[in-house]
């Protein structure tokens, strides 16, 4: 039985300018019925130093004890990829409930894995643009039919990394291995947004290429060499019957253009957060008057990096409090998970790849909308 107070443990809230520092803790410490019980990171001095930063209870240097740790409710999960499935099935086999950095794990086999494992428990996947709330608003306009049947979509997603130079903690994402690159993070993060609007995707085609294969590390003069796409661009369906075109790259300044036209309308999301759309505000237009998205229930962080973490983790405190299920979790990472997946075959294969449902799922529900996608 969950305390009336939900107690978070954070494993990787480092005082380093960490994501967890930049979102999950300003949005932790910003909603009521949450609270900061404890931190845990690779030693003992940072974690008491983050800690005492953060406003924590306590500290962790070994994170498997910190979720054996009978005091804490749900564990949330920010550390790199590869790190990702001995964290969260540990969790899991703890009893916790779990918020996971995305993508969930480095394959599809890894996602499936940690999926199967949930039984019961509540979780939350860190697709969390997907909540942001211009991108709820915008999904009711085009399900309530506001700017007619769905034609088409442009949109450019661009982000300051994967350019030709990086720092060398961030080499990890030159490297297949990772499961962390620039299709599975803004990629994963920019097609999940693609079916929060317009609905599941059901065809898609797809390119990636390596435009820079040589990249400098910025501390310490070496150059990798990049075996990971730095651009990628897919053509796809969904069944609401729009078809949409979408370009990922790297660039000097993050953009990101989202454009709709119905029938009877158009509809833009914008936004432009250094690290990605999906880390900030977004800001909604249309040539339809239309009610303005709530107000976040939460901001704060570095440019309101702290908003759609925020949505997240007051979507959970709802589904714990109320037994329901309605964060999307890890079935939704797997679904997410697949669909990069498609990408991948499309682009090495040439050949056009069709979109399986998620199994089992409402997808009204879990895409967030109030009214049924129509038949394409």
């Amino acid at each position: 039985m969950f305390q009336e107070e939900i107690r978070i443990g954070i494993i990787g809230a480092d005082t380093k300018k960490s994501w967890a520092q930049l979102s999950h803790v300003p949005a932790i410490n910003g909603l009521p019925g949450l609270k900061l019980a404890a931190v845990a990171t690779l030693d003992e001095q940072s974690a008491r130093e983050a800690a005492e930063a953060f406003g924590a209870d306590r500290w962790f240097s070994d994170s498997l004890a910190m979720i054996h740790d009978d005091l804490i409710d749900v564990i949330t999960i920010a550390v790199k990829v590869p790190a990702h499935r001995e964290l969260v099935l540990a969790a899991l086999n703890a009893g916790k409930a779990v918020y996971c950095e995305s993508p969930l794990g480095r394959t599809v086999a890894e996602t499936e894995e940690m999926e199967r494992a949930v039984r019961s428990r509540h979780t939350a996947i860190g697709l969390q643009a997907h909540l942001n709330p211009a991108v709820r608003r915008a999904a009711q306009l085009l399900s309530s039919g506001s700017i007619g049947r769905p034609l088409n979509a442009r949109i450019v997603s661009s982000t300051v990394g994967f350019g030709p130079e990086m720092p060398s903690i961030y080499n990890y994402f030159n490297t297949p291995s990772s499961g962390a690159n620039l299709l599975t993070i803004t990629g994963g993060h920019t097609l999940d947004v693609v079916e929060a609007v317009l609905g599941p995707i059901i065809e898609l085609d797809a390119r990636t290429e390596i435009l820079w294969p040589a990249v400098k590390l910025t501390d310490t003069g070496e150059e990798s060499l990049r075996e990971t796409a730095d651009h990628i661009n897919v053509l796809g369906k969904t069944r609401s019957g729009a078809v949409f075109t979408v370009d990922i790259s790297a660039a000097e300044d993050a953009r990101f253009i989202f454009e709709i036209r119905g029938s009877e309308g158009w509809i833009t999301l914008t936004g432009g957060h250094p690290y990605g759309f999906q880390a900030g505000h977004l800001t909604l237009t249309s040539s339809i008057p239309f009610v303005a998205p709530d107000e976040p229930a939460v901001s704060g962080g570095f440019m309101g990096a702290a908003i759609n973490v925020g949505e997240v983790y007051a979507h959970l405190v709802r589904d714990v409090h109320a037994g329901t299920y309605n964060t999307p979790g890890f079935e939704h990472a797997l679904h997410n998970a697949r669909l990069i997946d498609a990408v991948r075959r499309a682009a090495e294969r040439g050949e056009r790849q069709k979109i399986t449902s998620l199994q089992g799922t409402d997808l009204r529900k879990e895409l967030l909308t109030n009214e049924s996608w129509p038949s394409s």
